[in-house]
């Protein structure tokens, strides 16, 4: 009896344990689900190559109106803020004064080109009473005298004419420029005096306008070896809070030193500025393109990791299982990294996701990644 139940406590507790085993089944780890990640291919295009600064607009030209004679301002043929074309109206001054000037010189010389007239057909007369030997020869002599006087008598008057229309074309005040007018420091009724040193009004020529710029003193080897080529170098604007572009145009000014404070080289753009986008003292930013990188690998910068030694990728393999991948970066721009070594055109890089990953594992393409 006793052995019997010490068989069956054995066999009980040989049960227990049994039952307490994980199953092989269970035992087994299973695989790991395949990590979502977007992925992008490796491609060979010809990639811009760009020189970022930043900088001021100002007027391409900027004129200060001023009065070539003193005189009442009688109206302005604008308002402030106007924009204005060359040759327009822009103000007329009193011109009682200079008009009755004007008319006194013609008068003046309508009376003296009378003398003269008759003071030729005289020494006509005399020259052929001088033949006959009818009249001395000094009397003829005189005569060619007085002529000669009378001619310098006109000519002084042509000139008094000359400038009494002068005079009276300067009581109008034209624009020299097309551009935007700024505040008017006149009211008809004042007197306008040509020694004012504030003039009558401000013009700025906005389109084009001018963009100048400063960028580090490094970059003149680069830039001065793209002007040695020869060629516009293009020059594109930017919002600096929106990013937005506003406008292009063409390098046409490296100063000729450096400024040795900052270490900066200063240069200047002649802008397209049509909707008027870019406006004087406006700060921008600066793109100048001095070349192109040919057929460079290009992959997105959030592909690029940093890691202890160097930087990395993420490289699907055919079996859409990870590596990673050392790789050289020459330059990043427009969150585009150019790479110099490390990836072949073509193969597929991991994007978005990283931090899931380690080498080896296994990944699934979310949908809509190139």
């Amino acid at each position: 009896m006793f052995l019997l139940a010490a068989v069956l406590l054995v066999g009980l507790a040989g049960l227990y344990w049994w039952q307490q085993q994980p199953s092989r089944a269970a035992s087994a780890p299973a695989a790991p689900a395949p990590v979502r990640v977007h992925l992008a291919t490796v491609q060979v295009q010809d990639v811009p190559m760009w020189v970022q600064g930043l900088g001021t607009g100002e007027a391409w030209q900027n004129v200060v109106v001023r009065s070539r004679i003193d005189g009442q301002l009688e109206e302005l043929g604008f308002h402030e803020g106007d924009m204005v074309q060359q040759g327009q109206l822009l103000a007329r001054l009193d011109d009682r004064i200079p008009r009755a000037q004007l008319d006194l010189a013609r008068a003046q010389l309508a009376r003296d080109q009378i003398q003269l007239d008759n003071a030729r057909a005289d020494l006509a007369r005399y020259r052929q009473l001088a033949t006959r030997g009818a009249i001395e020869r000094q009397v003829l002599d005189r005569q060619a005298a007085q002529v000669a006087v009378l001619e310098a008598t006109v000519q002084a008057d042509d000139a008094q004419v000359a400038h009494a229309q002068a005079v009276l074309d300067d009581t109008r005040i034209l624009a020299p420029l097309s551009g935007r007018t700024g505040v008017v420091n006149y009211d008809p009724g004042n007197q306008v005096r040509m020694s004012d040193a504030q003039g009558l009004v401000t013009i700025r020529q906005i389109d084009p306008i001018a963009v100048r710029f400063m960028v580090p003193d490094t970059e003149f080897s680069r830039i001065q070896s793209a002007l040695h080529k020869g060629g516009d170098l293009p020059v594109e604007v930017f919002d600096r809070a929106s990013g937005e572009s506003l406008g292009l145009g063409s390098l046409v000014l490296m100063d000729n030193q450096i400024d040795e404070a900052s270490a900066t080289l200063q240069l200047k753009a002649r802008m397209s500025n049509p909707e008027q986008r870019i406006w004087p003292g406006q700060t921008v930013d600066v793109r100048l393109t001095i070349g192109q990188y040919p057929q460079a690998l290009v992959v997105p910068d959030q592909a690029i990791q940093r890691g202890v030694d160097s930087l990395q990728v993420y490289v699907a393999e055919a079996d859409d299982r990870v590596r990673l991948q050392p790789v050289e970066v020459g330059v990043v721009q427009e969150g585009m990294a150019l790479v110099s070594s490390g990836l072949r055109a073509g193969e597929r890089v991991v994007i978005d996701g990283q931090y899931k990953l380690r080498p080896g594992l296994a990944i699934e393409a979310i949908e809509g990644t190139s």
